[in-house]
């Protein structure tokens, strides 16, 4: 039996909302993402945002076998039930193991344990038989190594992601997308930086869509700024020069 894992990690989280707007933006203006109406400017594509459309592929993919694997597993365990082994202790008390390493850990090695471990032993197989004879057939673990596949092509292409300058207003908000629908544990999160990344994202959308972004980068935006850490509770910020606490 392939390792189980109910929890869901934040990679696998849906991200509809997001994914909706955002792809529909970045789509639409990669290419031209600060041209006017007026005057089309040909503009090479974004390969921050090649890259990104790599990840939203992958990370889908991930997202779609997930929900898929989960839903077998489910109806495996509907099924035959998890592979396990229940025993009685010399005290009285009656314990279920789901693997063999637990009731050997739980019933010693000697003579006193062992027709005890010998049927608990026979039980455990045989419910891992019946347990693998129908993940052969409904195809569960063959489904849960796509998904960590599709989940370390998503790893990959996102570290990639990262490394890669983007060149437009659209690769930008591919990057902080991408950060969104990976790191953010429930849509609309209130606790930091999740509520500030969003913020940001619009931004982007919203000047996207103008024909002409009426603003540059300050030029305080472009200065190197101090390393901040955050120490105890307070935030210090750590200046250049010396390093010391300002």
């Amino acid at each position: 039996m392939a390792d189980s894992d109910h929890t869901t990690p934040l990679s696998f989280v849906t991200r509809r909302r997001v994914l909706g707007a955002t792809a529909i933006a970045i789509a639409g203006w990669d290419k031209n993402a600060l041209a006017s109406d007026a005057a089309t400017v040909s503009m090479p594509s974004d390969p921050a945002v090649a890259i990104w459309r790599e990840w939203q592929d992958a990370h889908n993919l991930t997202e779609r076998l997930c929900r898929q694997q989960q839903s077998l597993e489910r109806r495996l365990a509907g099924t035959v039930g998890f592979p396990c082994a229940t025993i009685r202790l010399s005290g009285g008390e009656h314990v279920t193991l789901h693997s063999l390493q637990a009731l050997h850990e739980v019933l010693g090695p000697g003579p006193a344990d062992a027709a005890i471990r010998a049927k608990a032993e026979a039980d455990f197989l045989a419910r891992q038989a019946r347990w693998d004879a129908v993940d052969k057939e409904i195809g569960y673990s063959a489904t849960l190594r796509a998904e960590r596949e599709a989940a370390d092509r998503a790893e990959d292409m996102l570290e990639i992601l990262v490394q890669t300058p983007a060149t437009s207003l659209a690769g930008v908000a591919a990057k902080l997308d991408a950060v969104l629908r990976e790191g953010e544990i429930c849509e609309d999160g209130f606790e930091f930086p999740w509520p500030q990344i969003r913020s940001a994202l619009d931004d982007l959308i919203r000047l996207g869509r103008e024909p002409m972004p009426g603003q540059a980068f300050p030029n305080e935006m472009l200065q190197p700024k101090p390393r901040r850490e955050r120490g105890r509770g307070s935030l210090r910020v750590w200046t250049q020069a010396n390093g010391g606490a300002a």
